[in-house]
């Protein structure tokens, strides 16, 4: 097991640098000059060259491999152009909005995924697997921000029912002020007891929580109906049914088990893709997030704001799925021979 984890840890630190250093080779392809951006549209050339040398644009490509490795490794993510603050805090400060809407979708996505899939094994062939299979092919391939402008037209526009931008409603800052403990309105609304917050958080997460789960959702559940029905065709499972078991004793007790290690890897792919996806969702909610700090970037042509959240994401990405294959080495031992 040790042999395996040392085996997938430099796997995976061989391609964080692969990473690295390709984020390096887009910021050097990407158009624009990122000195001139900085100071603004009326810079001037003695100006640019200025902030050239500071920010180091003017030194060799050599130097400038370097000393981009080192300042990743150190926490120097560069400076933002728009913000002119540091990347990595930047980030920071936008991650908890982000993780919110992608737990509680990734939440909504399991549980709901995990029960469609087994319905859908347990009556294979039937009416319920013919409409899951229908709803779970729509649900992975409907566009997010079409869902997203649905879902504000139905419940907010028609049926007044829940509220579509913000966290929680902006009046609330003045009557209940939140006080701040991990930047998740919901968590630190139900940690201080602020009860008009948290009710209102809730409400305002519902919509592009669920929007966000609709692929994860769709992905899992058909993942959960193939793996079980993959478990339950094997020799062991057709041995217990001879043994008196009966269809759903088998589904619940020992083919959910087997089949929750290809389940795992999914949702750690989903994990990764749904906070990518969140940038639409959270532009047309006007959710604080990673998504709308990456909107700001590209629409000012900030280097290095894109290549530090392109650089996080990957880098989430193989972190995940080195935490994925040691879960799925440590229910299978099989896997650890690979």
């Amino acid at each position: 097991m040790l042999r395996y984890i040392v085996r997938r840890t430099v796997s995976a630190v061989v391609v964080v640098l692969g990473v690295v250093a390709l984020t390096f080779l887009i910021a050097r392809v990407v158009p624009g000059n990122p000195a001139a951006s900085w100071i603004g549209p009326r810079a001037t050339p003695a100006e640019i060259a200025v902030v050239s040398r500071q920010l180091g644009l003017n030194r060799p490509v050599p130097v400038q491999i370097w000393n981009y490795f080192r300042g990743i490794a150190g926490g120097n993510w560069g400076i933002s152009i728009h913000t002119h603050r540091s990347v990595l805090s930047d980030i920071v400060s936008r991650l908890p909005a982000s993780l919110e809407l992608v737990i509680s979708a990734l939440i909504i996505a399991v549980v709901v995924g995990v029960a469609l899939g087994l319905i859908a094994a347990r009556w294979q062939g039937k009416t319920a697997d013919h409409v899951i299979k229908a709803l779970t092919v729509i649900a992975a391939s409907m566009p997010v921000f079409w869902l997203a402008l649905l879902m504000q037209w139905i419940f907010f526009q028609k049926l007044h029912w829940l509220p579509v931008a913000g966290e929680y409603s902006l009046s609330l800052t003045y009557t209940h002020p939140l006080h701040s403990i991990t930047g998740i309105p919901v968590i630190d609304a139900l940690l201080t007891g602020n009860w008009p917050v948290f009710g209102s958080a809730i409400t305002h997460l519902i919509l592009p929580a669920f929007v966000v789960s609709t692929y994860a959702m769709g992905v899992i559940a058909r993942m959960v109906r193939a793996s079980v029905l993959d478990v339950t065709s094997e020799t062991h499972a057709q041995m217990l049914r001879t043994l008196g078991f009966s269809e759903r004793s088998i589904i619940n007790r020992f083919a959910l088990r087997l089949a929750w290690s290809p389940v795992a890897q999914v949702v750690a792919l989903v994990f990764a893709y749904s906070l990518v996806n969140t940038f639409l969702v959270e532009a047309v909610y006007n959710w604080p997030g990673l998504g709308s700090y990456a909107t700001d970037s590209i629409s000012s042509l900030d280097t290095p704001a894109i290549v530090g959240l392109t650089l996080f994401i990957a880098v989430l990405y193989v972190l995940l799925n080195l935490a994925v294959d040691i879960f799925q080495a440590v229910l299978d031992p099989r896997i650890r021979l690979t």
